[in-house]
């Protein structure tokens, strides 16, 4: 039977009597419209809470077309343009999709511009080029040949990108483009607050504003194809102006350089360490931003309606987990779910009164097709999403799209059905509280608290070739029975290490935001988490942790000594490393299945006899059983006291180290799978010295977890996969209940 509520609906016009069926059907005491459609009367009349998405800075071509030089903008660089004389020519638009982009030639590009010789990277006197605005080309004069050149110039956004991507992706034609607007000039930013007024007035059956979201979309450049061409969810590119950068020297007391946003072509990426440009700019626009999004928040409560914001789109400037989102009076946050990290991020989000998911797959027509079976994806989503859920909830789901799409496939209709009455069913049980967790993880970065949950990410839930053996870690963690919590290697050095911190974990490629770069120059940071680990405390490397780019007092791994291990890099090739002998039955693999024929073609290859020679060992067969991912070449045990588990190919993959009270585990890579999930925690557990609480309401089987809620009274064990399972789970008076469960299932039982 259908239970009801929790559940927001999208609708279209033309579709009020297949609504008002699915509302029923679905379990929906919300109904919100898609993008671009509106909502019937006779859909208004179901007596549901309405949502109404809108958008402060777009959909108006009326107004900013009349102001063509209030767009947002965007520093761009062109590509590299080799000089083989003394005069070289830079296109600016090469590469560039023309119907997003258009180079600002309003402000005084010599003012607001920089030409940069890339082979020496310095910056070329303003008084050796000029700009042929008729073809949009740099001419540099007083080149040196044989260097490249670029131009960081500044660009209007002429096609909100969202809107474009939706206009490209589901064929809407000569449907006219929208036009965003910045609010950061005085006359838009009216526009948009009179605009929001009378729409208040026009629409009093609106009880939630969906801001989709509200004035700077993150950095989404498309290329002369219709490409991508740059990506990054977290991007500031898209924020600037002549006037906000004048504003930012007046308050800041520098000026920031094009190169400050261009970043050689790296965009200011999540993965860079932040530099101080960096961070102050974030600082400015959030506390513009802010301010105006609280504006428009009073006004939705002074119409008598909610403001839910979207995470996503343009959510720049807002950021949920930095310091003060509390005060911007926001009732809700709603974001898509991608994945369990993804759930996490919004549903960990402070200061708002609730929480809501929006499911995949979206109702486009590049899922919803003839011969394709949505479902698949639908219960995907809802299984990665749900072992969040349990560890942190969020109070309502929903799915976005076009509902006229999604009701053509009966099963995907049945899916979703079960789907919300399950996760109904979660919430009743538990009351909306989160499952008890055993240990307090902390995730050590250099963004800290403020990009919680957001780590390791390049796109939305879409990790890549170079981050998916990091992305892993998050991945794992959203739904194992832990707290997690983010802290910055600025908080270790100020306030140290909390005393209520199991266990810390850090890593990614070097000279990266989550490896901190140069901060490990600092001997204090070292001191530090040394004291913490000799004292008790449990630190998780992964990948190059604590590294340095550059050779420094003989370590690559400032950390080294915790970790048991280090990294070759070509400069102590002279010096022997001798691997002590693999353990390959140890508390964190024991749940690592080995095909016996491997284990015994791992020992008649010799790896029960250590490994020596310079820079590692020998290439023999690995005993495998772990997926690690992308390797890291090279690395090997500082002694022959550190305990290797896995060092496939003469490189450490896995070791544990004992070191004071406390304990160092060294992992090359983990992607996420139920297997590597299963990994981690035994890591974590043994780390910190709890392998003793480790087996109450533990599953013997990797593709099942236990979640336990000792308020409400119950525990439920879930199967992550797709098909059938069996699982044993130990109860803490010693006794075992077994569980057969059918494909994506939950079972509940009390305590």
């Amino acid at each position: 039977m259908t239970s009801t509520g929790r559940f927001t609906l999208p609708s279209e016009e033309n579709f009020a009597e297949k609504t008002k069926e699915l509302a029923e059907l679905w379990g929906a005491d919300a109904i919100r419209n898609s993008d671009g459609t509106h909502l019937d009367e006779s859909v208004l009349a179901l007596g549901k809470k309405i949502y109404s998405a809108y958008f402060p800075t777009r959909a108006h071509n009326e107004w900013i077309t009349l102001h063509m030089d209030e767009t947002p903008q965007v520093y761009l660089l062109t590509g590299r343009v080799l000089a083989e004389a003394d005069i070289v020519d830079v296109p600016l638009m090469d590469g560039f999709f023309e119907e997003q982009l258009k180079p600002n030639r309003d402000a005084d590009p010599h003012k607001y511009w920089e030409v940069v010789d890339r082979t020496t990277n310095e910056v070329v006197d303003a008084s050796l080029w000029t700009l042929d605005e008729d073809t949009d080309t740099v001419h540099v004069s007083g080149a040196t040949p044989m260097h490249e050149y670029t131009v960081s110039f500044l660009a209007y956004i002429i096609w909100d990108p969202v809107e474009m991507y939706n206009h490209l992706t589901n064929g809407w034609g000569d449907k006219e483009h929208e036009i965003p607007f910045d609010i950061y000039h005085p006359a838009t930013r009216k526009f948009v607050f009179d605009t929001f007024e009378q729409w208040l007035k026009d629409n009093p059956q609106v009880d939630v504003v969906r801001f989709t979201t509200f004035f700077y979309q993150f950095t989404l450049l498309f290329d002369q194809k219709q490409r991508e061409k740059v990506v990054d969810w977290f991007g500031c590119a898209c924020t600037v102006s002549p006037a906000a950068l004048d504003d930012f020297e007046k308050e800041y007391g520098y000026r920031l350089r094009p190169e400050d946003f261009v970043d050689g072509g790296a965009y200011n990426s999540a993965w860079r360490v932040p530099r101080k440009a960096q961070r102050d700019w974030i600082d400015f626009l959030s506390g513009f931003v802010r301010a105006n999004v609280k504006k428009l928040a009073d006004m939705s409560h002074e119409a008598g309606k909610e403001a839910m914001m979207f995470l996503g789109d343009q959510w720049i400037g807002t950021e949920p987990y930095k310091d003060g989102f509390e005060d911007l009076g926001l009732d809700a946050v709603v974001g898509s779910i991608g994945d369990g990290t993804t759930t996490r991020m919004i549903a960990d989000i402070p200061g708002v009164k609730y929480t809501e998911g929006r499911f995949l797959p979206y109702f486009f027509p590049d899922t919803f097709y003839e011969g394709n079976d949505p479902s698949i994806e639908g219960l995907d989503n809802w299984r990665k999403a749900r072992r969040a859920i349990l560890r942190s909830p969020i109070s309502r789901m929903g799915y976005g799209g076009y509902l006229s799409l999604a009701a053509k496939f009966p099963k995907f209709v049945d899916t979703v059905t079960h789907i919300a009455d399950e996760f109904r069913d979660i919430h009743d049980r538990t009351g909306g509280v989160a499952a008890e967790g055993e240990l307090n993880v902390a995730i050590l970065n250099s963004w800290g608290k403020m990009r919680s949950w957001m780590a390791f990410t390049v796109a939305h839930a879409l990790p890549n070739k170079q981050t998916y053996s990091y992305y892993g870690i998050l991945e794992s963690l959203s739904g194992m029975r832990v707290n997690v919590r983010f802290i910055s290697f600025d908080d270790v050095l100020e306030h140290g290490v909390a005393d209520d911190i199991d266990v810390i974990v850090t890593g990614g490629p070097v000279d990266t935001a989550f490896t901190g770069g140069d901060v490990w120059k600092n001997p204090k940071l070292t001191e530090t988490l040394r004291a913490w680990v000799r004292g008790g405390g449990a630190f998780v490397g992964v990948g190059e942790p604590s590294s340095l780019a550059r050779f420094q007092a003989g370590r690559f791994f400032q950390l080294a000594d915790v970790l048991g291990v280090d990294e070759e890099r070509y400069q102590t090739l002279s010096v022997d490393k001798y691997f002590p002998t693999v353990t390959p039955e140890h508390f964190i693999t024991a749940d690592v299945h080995v095909d016996p024929a491997a284990r015994e073609a791992w020992e008649k290859a010799g790896y029960r006899i250590p490994l020596s020679g310079c820079g590692g060992g020998q290439g023999i067969k690995p005993l495998g059983g772990i997926d690690f991912g992308e390797p890291v070449a090279n690395t090997f045990p500082v002694n022959e006291d550190v305990t290797l588990l896995r060092a496939d190919g003469g490189q450490v993959q896995l070791a544990v180290n004992e070191y004071g009270k406390g304990r160092g585990v060294y992992i090359s890579g983990l992607p996420y799978s139920a297997a590597n999930a299963r990994l981690l925690e035994r890591a974590l557990f043994w780390a910190s010295h709890n392998e003793d609480k480790y087996t109450a309401y533990s599953s013997t089987n990797p593709e099942c977890e236990v979640a336990v809620f000792p308020d409400a009274g119950q525990y439920c064990v879930i199967n992550n996969t797709d098909r059938p399972q069996s699982t044993d789970v130990a109860l803490p008076d010693g006794s075992v209940e077994h569980f057969d469960l059918d494909q994506s299932a939950i079972a509940w039982r009390n305590l």
